[in-house]
């Protein structure tokens, strides 16, 4: 398939459910949606509100930045989009590229993959209590911060905007999905790294190094 509009990026992180209940149909009031996805113009019968993370700048941080560099994990592997062997292989690939210490884990990401990652790697496994988006603003937070496609991408520019954290997305080779993965993933995901190539002027990094 190709790549997602404007509202099915806007609804991506939300469930089937509230995706219908979130449609405008005939008769039914205009529904706002406050939301940090970039969409140039809202779907017909929707207000959009742009939420620019202005109360996490101001009640957290600016975070203490570390030298290194910090992973955001992602869970493709559990979702059966992302082969395993080659995410393992992508991960420690980008440990030994770009220095990194820390990877701030996805909540769905298993521990068995997670202890694979760590072996000879010396990487730092971190699982957030909080959203992303607070802990990298509290800190301590890398100086370059990679992720893989996710919405993270669009929300963390905004949380960690002024405090001179370089954020890259990484891109994801075709040839990692599975045979399980929708015919959508990949346009979805090259969605996802386009747009906030576009939004946020995020430099674009080979998961290859």
């Amino acid at each position: 398939g190709g790549r997602r509009g404007p509202r099915e990026l806007l609804l991506a992180p939300v469930s089937a459910a509230a995706r219908r209940r979130l449609t405008p149909g005939g008769g039914h009031p205009r529904i706002e949606v406050f939301s940090a996805m970039p969409v140039d113009a809202a779907p017909e019968g929707l207000t959009l509100t742009r939420n620019t993370l202005a109360w996490t700048r101001a009640r957290f941080g600016p975070p203490r930045l570390t030298g290194g560099a910090d992973l955001v994990g992602t869970s493709l592997v559990e979702t059966g989009v992302v082969d395993e062997a080659r995410y393992r292989e992508a991960v420690h690939a980008l440990v030994r590229a770009h220095g990194v210490t820390r990877y701030f884990a996805h909540r769905r990401e298993s521990a068995a993959k997670l202890r694979h990652l760590t072996d000879g790697t010396g990487l730092e496994v971190v699982r957030p209590d909080l959203p992303l988006e607070l802990t990298a603003r509290r800190g301590p937070t890398g100086r370059t911060l990679l992720s893989f496609p996710s919405t993270v991408v669009h929300t963390l520019p905004l949380a960690l905007a002024g405090t001179g954290v370089r954020i890259a997305v990484l891109d994801i080779d075709p040839d990692w999905l599975t045979g399980h993965a929708s015919p959508r993933a990949q346009g979805f995901l090259a969605g996802v790294t386009s747009s906030a190539r576009a939004a946020h002027r995020l430099t674009s990094l080979p998961s290859n190094p």
